[in-house]
């Protein structure tokens, strides 16, 4: 079984990785710093989701004489790039922070599907998830504010529920998934971690455990959705 994992240098994305390959997974860590988890089953590559010749190169690279079974994008951006910060009101937007948070929250992932979908198997199981957030649902927005982020991963969702009603008519067993990690001890949530009780505050290999599980265990009938780490389904 092969995976590939986008953004693999990333706390989550690493995690992953490396859980993966001890699950027995053929893993090709793809990041913008081309660094991965030591293991005998990951393979570091390069890519930067910002970059559409970069993405289509990681694509040919990859080839089509070994299809991944499993592509997951685990790239997301918060804050801290371009000077960008979560946005306590509408007057705070500003359209550098909306162009930088979609880059990589929303037109990196797409462009990833846009190369990457046609190389997984046409028959047989295969998943394409990206990493979004529970603050990307619609129906879960109870206090606003974030908006370039929350728009972002909405936007995402969206995407995703596109792939999977494209995708299905090409391969009826093809799952294409959200995934929300909870909230995870990263470089992204660390400036927000304030009042998170300790027992909701997931280290990056317990998160990628739980998200293992999530994506072993997911039916046909689950594309198109948002699950958490739980495997909870989350209204979009």
């Amino acid at each position: 079984m092969r995976a590939i994992i986008v953004g693999a240098s990333g706390g989550i994305g690493a995690a992953l990785s490396e859980t993966l390959a001890q699950r027995g997974w053929q893993v090709l860590a793809l990041s913008r710093r081309g660094i991965s988890p030591a293991h005998e089953n990951i393979v570091t590559g390069f890519i930067d989701i910002c970059d559409e010749d970069s993405i289509a190169a990681a694509a040919r690279a990859v080839g089509e004489d070994h299809p991944p079974q499993l592509v997951v994008v685990a790239t997301g951006l918060l804050s801290g790039i371009n000077g960008v910060q979560p946005e306590k009101t509408y007057r705070h937007q500003s359209m550098n922070a909306f162009q930088t948070v979609f880059q990589t929250n929303t037109f990196g992932p797409a462009l990833v599907a846009k190369y990457f979908l046609p190389l997984m198997p046409r028959r047989g199981r295969a998943v394409f998830a990206a990493l979004s957030a529970r603050v990307g649902s619609i129906g879960d927005n109870r206090i606003g504010g974030w908006h370039a982020y929350r728009s972002s991963k909405a936007a995402l969702n969206m995407l995703i529920k596109n792939f999977a009603i494209e995708q299905t008519r090409r391969n009826p067993d093809f799952v294409a998934v959200s995934l929300h990690p909870g909230t995870v001890d990263t470089d992204l949530s660390r400036p927000f971690q304030a009042g998170v009780p300790d027992k909701s505050l997931f280290t990056p290999q317990r998160s990628a455990a739980y998200l293992a599980d999530v994506l072993a265990n997911l039916k046909s009938d689950d594309t198109g959705k948002t699950f958490d780490w739980a495997g909870q389904e989350i209204p979009a």
